[in-house]
Parts: C-alpha cells; sequence; structure tokens
C-alpha cells in the first residue's frame, strides 16, 4: 500500500511524497522564531510540528517582554489534511496578566468554541477558519496556509467574518551569502486592520512583520529592519490609496450651510450660519441668508452643529491611527514617544497630502535601559546621555520631552533644567523607585497617567513599578484617604508648581472595570457598527480577575481615582484629555468620562478643542473662527448638551480637505453611523 501526503501543512511545508507502509511514522519538526521590537530582542516562539497521515499535530510556544509586561502562550492544536484546524486550545496569560484559556473543537460539521467572552457553536455548511481570540503570531500563517489552498483564497471565519489572503510580491533578499526567496502576504478579515506575513519559496512561514514589532525565522534577525520596512510600506499604501479615493478637495469657496457653530468661550452655539472655507483655512462666518456664489462647493448642514477639531494629548501615531482619528473628528495629537525617523516620515506624508491624519505635535520620549525598559524613544545608560537625548529632540523641533519608568529619578532635575534652556515643556511617568513629588520638585510640568501619581501614595519605596506592578498595585487604593497629609501634600505641590495632570482614564477604566464576556462601557456606544473581532474583543477583560475581594477591590480604585480627580479640578489643577489608545472613539470616551469629574458637557468640548490648543500655545486652531485652519466636524445632533452626540459625525474638515465617515467606514469594516450630508456645485447664483 501507497499514501500519498499532499495535505496544506504536509504539502506546503515539506511538499509531496509518496510513504510505503513502513515509511509512515510521524515526522517531527522544530522551528524556531525570534521575537523583536524597535530591532531589539523580547521573546520567542517555538513551533513543533508532527506529521501524522491524518494531517498534523502543532505545539506552539510563544513569549514576550517589553515595558514589564507581556504576552505568553502555549498552543496546541490539530489540523486536517487541508490545513483546517480541527481542535485549539490556548493557555496562558495576556499582556496584562489576564488569563486564557481558551478552546475550539471541530466534529463533523460542528464547530464550539470557548474563549473570555464565553462558548460559542455554530453548524457549518461549508470549510471555516477559527480565529482566536488570543494566539500567537503564527496563527496567521496557520489561517494563511488553509487560505492558499481554498478557492479564490477566502473562506468563512469562525465566529464570524469572511478571511481573505492576497499575495502582495516576491522578495529577493541576500542573507549570510545564501539569497533568500520569499513572498509577502495580506491576511485581511480577521480585525479592523489586516495582518502582513512573510513566506519563503518552500511557503513555510519566514516572518509576521508590523512597523515595530516583527516574528523572524532565527538565524536571520539582521534581517528584521528590511522586513518592518516592508510592512510600514504596504500599509502607507493601503492608506494613501483611501485617502487618494477619499478626500475631497474642492476648487473655491466651500459654504457649509444651516449650521450651528460651537462656540468654546462662550460655551455655547450660535444662531444658524453659514461657514464658508478657503484655502485650507475658515474665510468668514456668514448669515444664513446669505446666497451662495456661482462656483462654490455647497454643502448642506440640516441645523447640525459644527465643532471644532479635537485633540488626543497622549497619542503614539502609527500609519494607522490617520484615518480613525480624521474621521473621529480628533483633527490633533501629541504624538508622547516614537521612532524619530518612522513618526518623521508619516508626518511628511500627512503634511503633503499622500496620507490622512491629524496635525501631530511631537514629545520625545526618553528612558532609561533596563530589564524591563519600553523599545520606544531613545534609551539612554547614562545622564550624559539623557541630556544628549534632551539636545535632539531639541534640534528636531520638538516643545517637549517624555520621561518614562526605567529612567533614574536623580537625573531628572539636570533633564528638565537643560529641556526648559530649550523652551521645552517636560512631562512623563514618575520614574522606578521615586515619587511625584520628586518629579514635581525636578522640573515636571505635567504627570503622565493617574496611577503614576497615585502609587506614590500606597507603594512602599522599594517596590518597582517598571513591572505590572504599577497597574495591580491600584487595588490598594480603596483604603486611600485622599484628605489625609500626603495626599494634600502633593496636591498643593501641583498647584504651587503649576504642574498638569493627564490621567488616561480609558485607560483605567478598561483596566479597572472591564471583565470577561462584558461589553466594556467605552465601546458600548460603537461596538455594534464595528467588524466582529472588534466586537469580541471589546468583551475582554485587561486583567486577570481572579476573586470576588478582586473584583471589589479593582471597582472600589476607579471610584477613588474618581473622587480624587474630582478634587483636582476643584482645586484648579488643569486635567488634560489623552488616551494613549490611539485616539478616535476611545477619545470621545476620555471625554465622557471627565463628565464624571463635573465637567458640562459644553466644557468638555471646550476641553477638547479650545483648552488643549491654548495648552500647546496653538493659536491657528481650537475655534472656528475667521482666518483659522479649517480643523472641524459635524454633528447632526447637540453636543454641547448631549455629549454622546459628539459620537455621530457626518462630517470632517482636516485643513479645508473634506471627509465623510459613511463612504470611508465600509472600506474598514464599519457600519456607518450618519448620512452623508449632500454636496453640489452652485452654477446659478441663489
Amino acid at each position: 500500500m501507497r499514501v500519498l501526503i499532499c495535505g496544506v501543512m504536509l504539502g506546503l511545508l515539506f511538499g509531496c511524497s509518496e510513504l510505503t507502509e513502513q515509511q509512515q511514522q510521524p515526522v517531527e519538526s522544530l522551528d524556531n522564531y525570534t521575537v523583536m521590537l524597535n530591532g531589539n530582542r523580547v521573546g520567542h516562539l517555538h513551533v513543533t510540528t508532527t506529521i501524522t497521515e491524518q494531517g498534523s499535530d502543532l505545539q506552539i510556544d510563544f513569549d514576550f517582554k517589553s515595558n514589564g509586561r507581556g504576552p505568553g502562550y502555549k498552543e496546541s492544536l490539530t489540523l486536517d489534511q487541508q490545513g483546517i484546524p480541527t481542535n485549539w486550545h490556548i493557555t496562558g496569560n495576556t499582556t496584562f496578566g489576564n488569563t486564557i484559556e481558551e478552546h475550539m473543537q471541530r466534529l463533523a460539521n460542528q464547530a464550539t468554541w470557548q474563549d473570555a467572552t464565553g462558548t460559542g457553536q455554530k453548524t457549518l455548511q461549508s470549510s471555516a477558519l477559527y480565529v482566536p481570540q488570543n494566539s500567537s503570531p503564527y496563527a496567521h500563517f496557520i489561517l494563511a496556509n488553509a487560505l492558499l489552498q481554498a478557492e479564490g483564497q477566502s473562506m468563512p471565519a469562525l465566529p464570524a467574518g469572511q478571511l481573505s489572503l492576497e499575495k502582495l510580491e516576491t522578495l529577493n533578499i541576500s542573507s549570510k551569502g545564501q539569497k533568500l526567496n520569499l513572498s509577502s502576504y495580506v491576511l485581511a478579515g480577521a480585525n479592523l486592520d489586516p495582518d502582513y506575513l512573510i513566506l519563503d519559496n518552500n511557503q513555510q512561514f519566514f516572518a509576521y512583520i508590523t512597523p515595530r514589532f516583527i516574528v523572524i525565522r532565527q538565524g536571520f534577525e539582521a534581517e528584521e529592519t528590511q522586513l518592518r520596512k516592508l510592512s510600514a510600506k504596504y500599509s502607507l499604501q493601503r492608506f494613501e490609496a483611501l485617502q487618494a479615493e477619499f478626500s475631497h478637495q474642492y476648487d473655491g469657496v466651500v459654504r457649509i450651510r444651516n449650521v450651528r457653530v460651537f462656540e468654546p468661550q462662550n460655551l455655547a452655539l450660535s444662531a444658524p450660519v453659514s461657514v464658508l472655507v478657503k484655502n485650507g483655512r475658515i474665510e468668514r462666518i456668514a448669515p444664513l441668508a446669505e446666497k451662495a456664489e456661482v462656483g462654490e462647493t455647497e454643502i448642506t448642514g440640516n441645523g447640525g452643529t459644527l465643532v471644532p477639531g479635537l485633540y488626543d494629548m497622549h497619542g503614539h501615531v502609527g500609519n494607522n491611527d490617520g484615518l480613525m482619528n480624521v474621521l473621529a473628528g480628533v483633527t490633533s495629537v501629541r504624538d508622547m514617544g516614537n521612532s524619530l525617523q518612522v513618526l518623521g516620515e508619516l508626518v511628511a506624508k500627512i503634511e503633503d497630502g499622500i496620507l490622512v491624519g491629524p496635525r501631530v505635535t511631537r514629545y520625545g520620549m526618553i528612558e532609561g535601559k533596563s530589564p524591563s525598559n519600553n523599545n520606544n524613544g531613545i534609551l539612554v545608560e547614562t545622564q550624559q546621555q539623557a541630556l544628549a537625548a534632551v539636545n535632539t529632540y531639541a534640534e528636531q523641533g520638538f516643545p517637549g520631552v517624555k520621561i518614562y519608568n526605567s529612567m533614574k529619578g536623580e537625573w531628572v532635575p539636570a533633564i528638565a533644567e537643560l529641556a526648559k534652556t530649550h523652551g521645552m515643556r517636560v512631562s512623563g511617568h514618575v520614574p522606578a523607585f521615586s515619587n511625584a513629588n520628586q518629579m514635581i520638585e525636578a522640573g515636571y510640568h505635567e504627570l503622565t497617567h493617574i496611577n503614576q501619581l497615585m502609587l506614590g501614595w500606597v507603594l512602599e519605596p522599594n517596590e518597582d513599578t517598571r513591572t505590572l506592578l504599577r497597574l495591580t498595585a491600584l487595588d490598594r487604593l480603596p483604603a486611600l484617604d485622599i484628605n489625609s497629609q500626603p495626599v494634600q501634600h502633593t496636591l498643593q505641590l501641583m498647584i504651587d508648581n503649576q504642574v498638569a495632570i493627564e490621567p488616561t482614564m480609558a485607560i483605567h477604566e478598561r483596566l479597572l472595570l472591564s471583565r470577561n464576556g462584558e461589553t466594556q462601557a467605552g465601546a458600548l456606544d460603537y461596538i455594534d457598527h464595528m467588524p466582529p473581532g472588534e466586537q469580541r474583543s471589546a468583551k475582554v477583560s485587561m486583567v486577570d480577575i481572579s476573586s470576588p475581594e478582586q473584583d471589589a477591590a479593582y471597582r472600589g480604585a476607579y471610584e477613588k481615582i474618581i473622587s480624587t480627580l474630582k478634587m483636582m479640578k476643584q482645586k484648579g489643577i488643569v486635567i488634560i484629555p489623552g488616551t494613549d489608545l490611539g485616539g478616535a472613539f476611545t477619545l470621545h470616551r476620555e471625554l465622557e468620562i471627565f463628565q464624571q469629574l463635573g465637567y458640562s458637557p459644553a466644557e468638555l468640548l471646550k476641553l477638547g478643542s479650545y483648552d488643549m490648543a491654548n495648552y500647546l500655545g496653538h493659536r491657528d486652531r481650537g475655534s472656528i473662527e475667521a482666518g483659522k485652519l479649517a480643523d472641524f466636524f459635524l454633528v447632526p445632533g447637540n453636543p454641547s448638551e448631549d455629549f454622546k452626540a459628539i459620537k455621530n459625525i457626518s462630517l470632517v474638515s482636516r485643513g479645508g480637505v473634506f471627509y465623510y465617515p459613511t463612504e470611508v467606514y465600509p472600506k474598514l469594516g464599519i457600519k456607518p453611523f450618519t448620512e452623508k450630508p449632500l454636496v453640489r456645485e452652485v452654477v446659478v447664483k441663489n
């Protein structure tokens, strides 16, 4: 008897071959890959494959750590001869420590699964691919491997959606004296953004690539930079195409008729008017009765509210952030740490109109080297190197620097003093083994993340905040007396030194209040419009909640944070809205949470636009007035009374380039929220 072994994993991994009965023994192989972040080795991926007559059995070990945290997964799965998983078991922990226990099984035409959101099942009418909620990057290859053999390289996804695979290009790379023939692919349909991977000429997994993160075959780490750049190129090409298709640049004057303008100085709406835009700026605000001129483009506002563009004051901008931010009315972002080269190139493309994106204000991150340092910004090992980093950022025109966890606190006074000689602001985390009081006295203008401030009131001096402790130790906050002398002393220091706080409350809400199986509060208003993968991920706890007592402690911590911020607001401390989660819909939620501190909807609109423009010294934006940049958005309702109305955006102008979210969202797998306004060219005078 002779058996032909030519299934997906068998054929693609080893080629087709005929085996005799004596040769039909399981064949085992081990493949090793290196996990790298911004050029630094941070973890591993090991894959053991056992080839059988029925298909393949895989054992996967994936782990990486950066910034004191990271995921770790153990996966066990079986593939049939078409490379389709019939059994997939995943255990481990997420980046922030949530426990993973995920399982999928397919018997005949019945698929069942269990993940952090609960259980599910489906009767299959045809082949389908299960998309794990949490898995190693090797899962993308498993899906791609099956799609290579599917008709049209497309297949239904489980729990929902449709997966597709497309070859992008053939690559010829020389490494260690040998030539590599590789191919790049894009895998789409699993999430909001597609995934990119590299296969070799035998269609075996070679690398999973993003602009910052890569998993690459062991021994080829020297090639990671050029392969990561490929990911950036593919992402740029995708968003360049979207910009070319959906950006509207009208000749002459654009008249937005019948809108009420939110006036932040007055915390009120204007009477119905028309707003005229020309050459990227607001030309004037005209009476509603004024007739349109021939040659104008007229957009019907239908009595909606025109709101100045918003600021996300804490971003780490990438290609995929720009479009979503602009469509959400976020036309300005402060970047709080990034690669100099990557961010510089990205900003240039945005300003040249090649990519859609917000206006970016760059702060430079300075981080100390340690076993758990963040792999972002400029890493330093001495105070002299830290001062050199300040000079580098000053030469690049950065208006501020950000200090991170692994910095030495004793270096901060010299850093702050030098930064101030350059006219730069100083913000950041509280370095490990320091406290907020020391950073305020050292010269901080702004503290980043409310946990960084409040941990100084509950931690012991020798506890290390470079680890997940800076999140999990928040369970001590319920016992904190915010009227106590240590708390009041810190708040007085902030007042005396005019130090602001950027609390990033959307993160803390997700950290402390999200629970497995429950849609996160911050996503409730939009999640039904999102792709299946996004809906699923919104039902996962950020951390492991292992007991009722811990559940209560985390909920109590959130309430104590809210009480502290209320007190800060009452004392006149400046509170800054930033997300550290990509902005867009999350910035809407960040501002919405601030209502719990006592802000009115109108005050929040002002805070998110006019106040932040003034905070950063931007005199050309923040309000809708003649001569200012045409950065604004239109909503059908009145967000100055009902803040939730801000989430239904029908038009965005970013410097006089117009976008209609209803046109763009379907391309991203998002169901639109509003109707597109009527747009017409005026050919005769009204």
